[in-house]
């Protein structure tokens, strides 16, 4: 069996698919629909469903009005998302553009279900040099064309709660994890807590033990594709993390069942000093937070000072723009996808979103270079690192995800983390992997 056949089976085994569906009629459906119409499923950004599309909607329109196409739009939850895809490109029934998460883009890449962006391709919306490095470095796997297009770039803050610090008497946000920490027990008072996680969001928990073991000097995986879970390093990340709410108790034990952004919540009514997140301001605002209320710094790291190797502090986050191959309507398709990541739609979305244009032209609007938008666009630049490029990436967020959820439930009840606990858990999820 050839191996990205291998891995598409794997990929399909991370868990029960969801029912194939488009959401809509048309163009959704392989040989079905019209030359005029298309379906394109779109990532919840926003802080609900609705939101989305009445941000969406309007810009569709435009599209609809300068081409005569129009867009059948669907929103679809984080939750739903990946299983939704998976189930599109067995059955080849899907949208004919999608939002991905950019961190799957290797593993769909190796469905051989999403068109692949060659130098003709690129070269239909403007050019492959339109967009930043660090965004197409989590476009596909490592030598080869790119699976998808970058949509919107993201990276990881410390959003801290301006008057929670000044109530402890806190002049600054930590730069060093033994300053958040110390910030962290002081702020743990009066039934209030110092660090909001989100312990069931198994995506979250991969972000976070990932940016931690680079610090560590480790990786999950070596050069070969090899998973290396149970390496001192990425152990070390595991038990630094879930730690926070086992040995330090900054974090509330109920953390451990959050997966649906929770902890926003929380920060927003002051019940929680600290979030390490991806562009949170539009979901801040929702909860009714002004911005001059939060502050933004770069996630911490050892040395306080971040940068490349040992210093990296965030994963390259962000959501790439798809397209699949067996749309009946690529052409369509193309136009689309140069709409969306044309300098106007760019600047309109990622304003709205919070988020960083992953185009350069887009990028260097006034707009992004904000206090807190600045801090992500920065760590992009100097200090993100795209999280490991192989086909079974997939599998380890959700086999590694489960085990740190694991751990926080285990926290939240009272056991001790150790170090030799946290190996277990690790060795289990690298069993799980198709590689072993």
């Amino acid at each position: 069996m050839q191996k990205t056949t291998r891995v598409a089976a794997a990929v399909l085994a991370l868990g029960t698919l969801a029912a194939c569906g488009t959401g809509s009629t048309g163009a959704g459906e392989a040989g079905k629909g019209t030359p005029k119409t298309l379906t394109y499923w779109a990532s919840n950004q926003g802080p609900s469903i609705e939101a989305d599309k009445e941000i969406l909607t309007p810009e569709l329109k435009k599209f609809e009005q300068q081409t005569g196409i129009k867009v059948e739009l669907e929103v679809v939850p984080w939750a739903d998302l990946l299983n939704r895809i998976l189930a599109a490109t067995t059955s080849g029934r899907g949208p004919d553009v999608l939002n991905i998460g950019n961190t799957w883009s290797t593993s769909l890449q190796a469905t051989g279900a999403l068109l692949p962006w060659d130098a003709a391709a690129f070269g239909k919306i403007g050019g492959k040099d339109r967009f930043v490095d660090s965004a197409l470095a989590s476009a596909g796997a490592e030598g080869q064309d790119p699976a998808a297009v970058p949509l919107y770039s993201m990276a990881y803050a410390l959003y801290y709660h301006k008057k929670a610090f000044a109530d402890a008497g806190i002049d600054k946000p930590p730069a060093t994890w033994d300053e958040l920490v110390a910030a962290g027990k002081k702020l743990s008072t009066g039934g209030k807590w110092g660090l909001g996680v989100e312990g069931s969001n198994l995506s979250n928990n991969i972000h976070q033990v990932f940016v931690l073991a680079k610090q560590h000097g480790a990786d999950f995986f070596d050069a070969s594709g090899k998973p290396t879970f149970t390496s001192d390093g990425a152990v070390a990340a595991v038990k630094q993390y879930v730690d926070f709410m086992a040995t330090d108790k900054i974090v509330a034990p109920g953390n451990a069942e959050y997966a649906q952004n929770q902890s926003l919540q929380d920060f927003a009514k002051g019940n929680t000093a600290m979030i390490l997140w991806q562009t949170a301001a539009t979901t801040l605002k929702s909860h009714g937070m002004k911005p001059e209320e939060w502050g933004v710094a770069p996630v911490p790291v050892p040395s306080g000072a971040p940068g490349t190797g040992q210093n990296i502090n965030s994963m390259v986050a962000g959501i790439n723009l798809a397209v699949f191959k067996n749309s009946d309507n690529l052409d369509g398709a193309l136009q689309f996808v140069k709409f969306m990541t044309g300098d106007e739609e760019q600047k309109i979305l990622n304003k709205t979103y919070g988020s960083i244009p992953p185009v350069k032209t887009a990028q260097q609007d006034a707009a992004f270079n904000t206090p807190d938008l600045a801090v992500l666009r920065d760590t992009l630049a100097t200090s993100a690192a795209p999280l490991p490029r192989v086909p079974e990436e997939s599998q380890f967020e959700t086999a590694v995800g489960t085990a740190v959820k694991e751990l926080f439930a285990d926290a939240a009840q009272g056991r001790e983390i150790t170090t030799e606990l946290v190996k277990e858990r690790l060795t289990k999820a690298q069993q799980q992997m198709p590689t072993q």
